[in-house]
């Protein structure tokens, strides 16, 4: 009897990717049994301005993920993301997959907020990477409100809880290292002279 494929999905905006998305991610394929974890960049957040070019998103994470096999990058027609559209694209492109979505505990705080929560935790399951101000014991609380099984739900204690793409942003718009910041995605914004305010 064959194993079923465990797909993690990690969606966001990584503006830019820094090592807090790739320890998490690397963590998780472990703590959760994971074959593969995808990099899902959104191409135009809803709830989020002046976020750098879609293109050079997808090419840091490119570059990020270079010596890392079990971590790709997956493009969707999506403009935003959307439980009911963009679920069932997912299952179409990974048939008979137990897709587990990867996303910070700050994101996990408020899924019960989206529209067709319910499907997306009845048909899936949670990764959930600890930020810095919240606990184990908090997420726990706030997802058994929800109609998904703590089995179902895989809470990672993140190596880098603090790292924030704000922090790592100001240090590409200064021309800096600040930590969290990738070496790759160093170079690949002083080349293409990303985040930098001319004001």
């Amino acid at each position: 009897m064959s194993r079923t494929l465990r797909i993690g999905i990690y969606s966001g905006t990584f503006n830019p990717v820094h090592s807090g998305h790739v320890t998490f991610a690397l963590q998780t394929l472990q703590a959760a049994n994971l074959d593969k974890i995808y990099f899902l960049p959104e191409r135009r957040p809803r709830y989020k301005k002046n976020v750098e070019h879609y293109g050079h998103r997808v090419a840091m994470i490119h570059q990020a993920l270079q010596l890392h096999p079990k971590l790709e990058v997956l493009e969707t027609d999506d403009v935003s993301f959307t439980v009911s559209r963009t679920l069932p694209r997912l299952e179409f492109q990974f048939p008979g997959a137990q897709l587990v979505f990867l996303m910070g505990s700050d994101v996990a705080s408020h899924i019960h907020d989206w529209p067709n929560a319910s499907l997306l935790l009845s048909r899936s399951e949670l990764a959930v990477g600890l930020r810095a101000d919240d606990s184990w014991h908090d997420i726990r609380l706030r997802l058994s409100a929800l109609s998904i099984t703590h089995d179902r739900v895989h809470v990672v204690e993140s190596f880098a809880p603090d790292v924030s793409s704000k922090q790592v942003r100001q240090g590409l718009r200064e021309r800096r290292y600040v930590h969290g910041l990738l070496s790759s995605v160093a170079h690949y914004s002083n080349r293409n002279w990303l985040y930098v305010s001319l004001s």
